[in-house]
Order: structure tokens, then C-alpha cells, then sequence
């Protein structure tokens, strides 16, 4: 298991130029946000990440690929309506 700086660096430097916050809950789950510094608007919000699953790098590459899926599925496509 990974301690919850390196996850951070890894999944910041993973979703550039975007921030990522960690936190470890009472049940051991791990919950990541993604958001914009400097807007504060949030991407992704994932809750009940299993931190005994994350062992190795490559369960990491997994986990940080997975969560790149995420938000891709729930990123809309902006339309711009022009007068």
C-alpha cells in the first residue's frame, strides 16, 4: 500500500494541469477528487477506492486509467449557440 502523498503525485501529474485531493475514511476507503485549482470547479468525485487493492504500481496505472474512463463518461460536450 501506497501512502496518500505519492497517490496524490501520481494521479496530479496523471490529470495536468487539474488537482486531486485524497482521503482516507474511517473504513479504511480512499475517496479522490478531481477539480481545477484555480476555478475550484470539481471533475470527478470517486468514493469506497479499496487502498488494500492498491499494492503495486501497475494496480495504481489501473486505478488512475479507470478513473480517466470516469471522467470521460461524464464529461458533456459543450454547444455553443451562436445569435
Amino acid at each position: 500500500m501506497f501512502a496518500l502523498s505519492y497517490l496524490r503525485r501520481c494521479l496530479e501529474k496523471s490529470f495536468m494541469p487539474l488537482a486531486c485531493e485524497c482521503t482516507l475514511g474511517a473504513d479504511a476507503s480512499l475517496t479522490v477528487k478531481i477539480f481545477d485549482r484555480k476555478t475550484g470547479r470539481v471533475d470527478l468525485v470517486v468514493t469506497g477506492i479499496v487502498m488494500e487493492k492498491l499494492k503495486n504500481a501497475d494496480a495504481i496505472a489501473r486505478m488512475i486509467e479507470e478513473l480517466h474512463d470516469e471522467m470521460q463518461s461524464n464529461t458533456f460536450r459543450r454547444v455553443q449557440v451562436s445569435d
